[in-house]
């Protein structure tokens, strides 16, 4: 079982981009590998579109994606051009990521990508809607893991990227709802005698019934 913090496994695919060792492919980047049920889908389709729009913001974060589907490359090429075509973009832009062939699902399994309620039609499972983030050290960062029935919010996952890389530099968690700009919370671990050093833009510390001081609040930093 693939637990946050463990080495992310390294695998070689085929993918729309060629043979990839994925490791090499994601270099010193952040990386998001997502999973699909099948391609020429619904609901896959207005995924993979949504992230071809979003790639100047994953580009902003260092971060490299990757699809993964239970069919072939030359499957991948041919949805391609309905995705393009749903986002808005013409036939002859470049599809800007590639989706990795996993046909026999060793990669899915490998991965605990699989939906056992979801099977195709010769019924063998298909890849749930599995989102894995890996940081530029190849350890695992963050999963979630969606049904087929649901499509991922990718607004969501571009917070969860702010939140990740922003609490690897500073000291800080973020709270409920949070957002790039909002106030942070200063980790529990930081003493008391060290705050006004780490955190000279100051700190609220909010009273509570307990009188215990850990809900510390202090301005987002900066990255």
């Amino acid at each position: 079982m693939l637990l946050l913090g463990d080495l992310f496994p390294n695998f070689t695919a085929n993918t729309t981009e060629g043979e990839i060792d994925f490791h090499g492919w994601l270099g010193d980047s952040w990386g998001i590998l997502f999973s699909h049920p099948s391609d020429f889908t619904p609901v896959c389709t207005t995924e993979l579109a949504k992230v071809m729009h979003l790639m100047p913001e994953f580009a902003k974060r260092n971060v490299k994606v990757i699809g993964l589907s239970c069919d072939s490359v030359s499957s991948h090429v041919e949805w391609c051009a309905d995705i393009k075509s749903y986002a808005g973009f013409s036939d002859d832009k470049v599809f800007p990521y590639p989706i990795i062939e996993d046909k026999n699902r060793i990669i899915a399994n490998k991965l605990g990508m699989v939906d056992k309620d979801e099977l195709d039609a010769a019924g063998i499972p298909l890849t749930a809607r599995a989102v894995y983030v890996i940081d530029p050290n190849k350890k695992f960062r963050l999963s979630l893991l969606y049904p087929a029935t649901t499509g991922r919010n990718f607004d969501e996952i571009l917070r969860i990227l702010d939140s990740l890389q922003l609490t690897d530099k500073a000291k800080v968690a973020t709270p409920a709802n949070w957002k790039m700009g909002d106030d942070c919370m200063v980790l529990p671990t930081v003493p008391e005698d060290q705050v006004a050093k780490i955190f000279p833009q100051g700190v609220n510390v909010l009273t509570l019934p307990s009188g215990k001081n850990y809900l510390r609040k202090t301005s987002c930093p900066k990255m």
